[in-house]
């Protein structure tokens, strides 16, 4: 058993799991659709707010 871990181990060794590329990606795209929508986002917020407070 202890010699099947060994194995395992060494034959994943300087390999990138295919998790931490999905969250790196999901992270990326995220902060780009941000940055594409943010200011739209305040504008539709701030006449919201406007529109609230002109009751």
């Amino acid at each position: 058993m202890y010699q099947y871990i060994l194995q395992r181990l060494h034959d994943e060794q300087g390999d990138v799991p295919g998790w931490v590329l999905i969250t790196i990606m999901t992270a990326g795209l995220v902060v780009a659709i941000w940055a594409l929508a943010a200011p739209a986002l305040g504008t539709v917020f701030d006449q919201a707010i406007n529109r609230v407070i002109s009751f």
